[in-house]
């Protein structure tokens, strides 16, 4: 039952340093889109980064969860046999579930950034739109490519 717990604590500290790592990833993409000029790089390269530690995340968690039903009525019978490793397991629960809320946090900042971005982006792209056609409309007007020629004007001399 020792063995188990150890194990448990174990799984939750690298769960802890998943977390941390994405977290600093999160932070690398705000960096990333916090300047005028975005670095889609750091960007991708952060987002593929996450991506690979949120499956860890995920293989952890299942490991946790499995491992957890296999002695939690071991656990359960036994409480004050091993009070002390259930409230360190308890603590470091507590610092996985205060560091997720937080990693949601920074990811709700991080796609109202990406959001504002594309919404300048798209609003810079419909002004660029609208001067290139008033250009080509001055141009069509000034070339006399814009002209039609009268089409009921009967033109017998």
């Amino acid at each position: 039952m020792e063995n188990h717990l150890t194990i448990l604590s174990e799984s939750l500290d690298r769960k802890l340093e998943v977390l941390e790592d994405i977290q600093a990833y999160n932070l690398k993409q705000e960096k990333a889109f916090s300047e005028d000029e975005p670095d889609m790089d750091s960007f991708d390269e952060a987002l593929e980064e996450k991506e690979d530690l949120i499956v860890r995340l995920e293989k952890l968690d299942e490991g946790f969860e499995l491992l957890y039903e296999r002695i939690k009525q071991q656990l359960e019978e036994n409480r004050s046999a091993y009070a002390d490793q259930i409230r360190i397991l308890q603590d470091k629960i507590k610092k996985v579930t205060d560091l997720s809320i937080s990693i949601q946090a920074q990811e709700a900042r991080n796609k109202k950034l990406i959001e504002d971005y594309f919404r300048k982006a798209k609003s810079g792209i419909k002004q660029n739109r609208q001067g290139s056609k008033a250009a080509y409309d001055y141009y069509k007007n000034m070339t006399g490519a814009a002209f039609n020629s009268p089409q009921f004007m009967d033109s017998k001399n």
